[in-house]
């Protein structure tokens, strides 16, 4: 984000009227980052997003907030880098009436967006930003030439009885996708059909006002007294789920054809408190962890019992959210209420501290965390002070190269010596922000929803590695 003056006519008039006849050039100003929560706005400044900061980046919303969602595995490649993109996802509503609920089916085409290069152009001479007509100009000139449109978004709802806590797609088979429901029940659908009406339609038909359909689930689950947040389908048993309430309870759910489930009424119990999220191993497929208010993380294998392998106190206080690193599996990331994250190895738990990284950059409570599905070292958050931010663990400070990077783009940057390192971008913009995903076939494409809708987005300084051979 970068700070601007709200009435920029009227700011140039008073520094034309400063500088003396004949000068036709305005002093140039440091460029200064600007930390949220710390610095504050001047009375005649706003924020404003700096379009040179994304590759791409588009916001939308559909009445009722969203606040789980899932990214949903399509057929149109698994690696692509090339603009427009298209994407498939999944959501649940928090309506204000519980009968005004959906499950949302979501087609997004023509994702417009380019490659920018990550040093800057100089200023001209003239003093003119990016906000000038000029700049303007090359900038939809650009657009045109690269043939972007705005995107097309098509949704399908489907009913569903209470807000939607939380809602995962299956790995192995998209179209079946798990919610969380705040009546206290487990639902199981199937979406085929909602999926492949999308995948067939024309993008360039406006549907208008979508239809709710009313769909019976394959399964509802009431064996949990209470309602629940934690909820992950195993990444390498197709079908295998587990969830988590808030009485502590955990129930495992395993396949017993492709659309029915034993789920075992005897829970795992392993928590003294409502259990938060709950995370498979990537590579072992009877083990997962799972996270809990009261502060602790358990590791679990379900072939040894009811109760964990392991626990250990990770957070001072409510552990949220936790991510298993898909790319280096001795790796599990925590984010907790009070505004912390941290990133352990495993491999470490029993002979030693297994802290690898522990951040104090967000002040408020972590909401949403998750691995790169690219780079091993990578992970996002969401926080509620309304920021996302990505970091690179690999990253350390290097004062010779940040002294390079100044002289290239010939200004002087300021950055504030607390900055962490690994703090690789900042978004903003959103209000309530409650989950991120990344998408696993567009590498550096994120998506993340709030309490005013969904943003896409993939910043310019997130390079992802693509494999020579898909």
């Amino acid at each position: 984000m970068v700070r601007s003056i709200k009435n920029p006519k009227k700011a140039k008039r008073k520094n034309k009227g400063a500088k003396g006849e004949g000068s036709s050039t305005m002093p140039s100003m440091p460029t200064k980052v600007w930390r949220p929560g710390v610095d504050q706005i001047e009375e005649d400044e706003e924020l404003q997003c700096d379009p040179s900061a994304y590759n791409s980046l588009h916001a939308f919303h559909v009445g009722w907030p969203c606040l789980s969602f899932d990214i949903v595995r399509d057929s149109l490649g698994m690696v692509r880098s090339e603009f427009p993109h298209s994407m498939f996802f999944v959501a649940g509503t928090q309506a204000e009436k519980s009968a005004w609920n959906t499950i949302g089916v979501f087609k997004m085409s023509n994702i417009s967006g380019k490659r920018r290069e990550l040093i800057p152009v100089k200023p001209s001479a003239d003093g003119s930003d990016m906000d000038s007509d000029d700049s303007d100009s090359d900038e939809e000139s650009d657009d045109e030439a690269n043939g972007s449109k705005d995107p097309v978004l098509q949704l399908h709802q489907i009913a569903h009885e209470g807000c939607v806590n939380r809602i995962r797609a299956m790995t192995q088979s998209p179209h079946i996708c798990a919610s969380w429901a705040d009546t206290g029940h487990v639902q199981v659908w199937d979406l085929s059909s909602h999926l492949n009406a999308l995948a067939e339609s024309d993008a360039s038909v406006n549907q208008g006002t979508p239809t709710i359909h009313k769909q019976a689930p394959l399964l509802k689950f009431g064996g949990h007294k209470v309602e629940g947040y934690a909820i992950d389908w195993s990444p390498l048993v197709a079908g295998r789920l587990l969830t988590g309430d808030c009485n502590s309870c955990i129930h495992l759910w395993e396949p017993s054809s492709g659309t029915t489930w034993n789920v075992d009424k005897n829970p795992l119990v392993g928590h003294a408190a409502s259990v938060e999220d709950i995370q498979w191993s990537p590579t072992e497929a009877d083990v997962f962890a799972s996270c809990s208010v009261d502060g602790h993380i358990a590791i679990w294998d379900i072939r040894s019992g009811k109760s964990p392998a392991a626990s250990f106190k990770a957070h001072d206080a409510d552990v949220n959210v936790i991510s298993w690193n898909r790319l280096a599996s001795c790796l599990l990331a925590s984010g907790s209420d009070d505004g912390t994250f941290t990133v352990r190895d495993l491999r470490r738990l029993k002979i030693e501290d297994p802290t690898v990284a522990h951040f104090t950059y967000h002040k408020h409570p972590i909401t949403s965390i998750e691995w790169s599905p690219h780079e091993a070292s990578t992970l996002a958050v969401t926080s509620s002070d309304n920021q996302l931010t990505i970091w690179d663990l690999s990253l350390e400070r290097d004062a010779e190269e940040e002294a390079d990077f100044r002289a290239k783009i010939q200004e002087q940057v300021t950055a504030p010596e607390d900055l962490p390192p690994q703090l690789l971008f900042v978004h903003q913009g959103q209000k309530d922000l409650k989950e991120l995903h990344w998408h696993a076939q567009i590498p550096g494409m994120i998506v993340s929803t709030a309490a005013d809708g969904f943003n896409i987005l993939m910043p310019s300084n997130i390079q992802q590695p693509l494999p020579s051979e898909v």
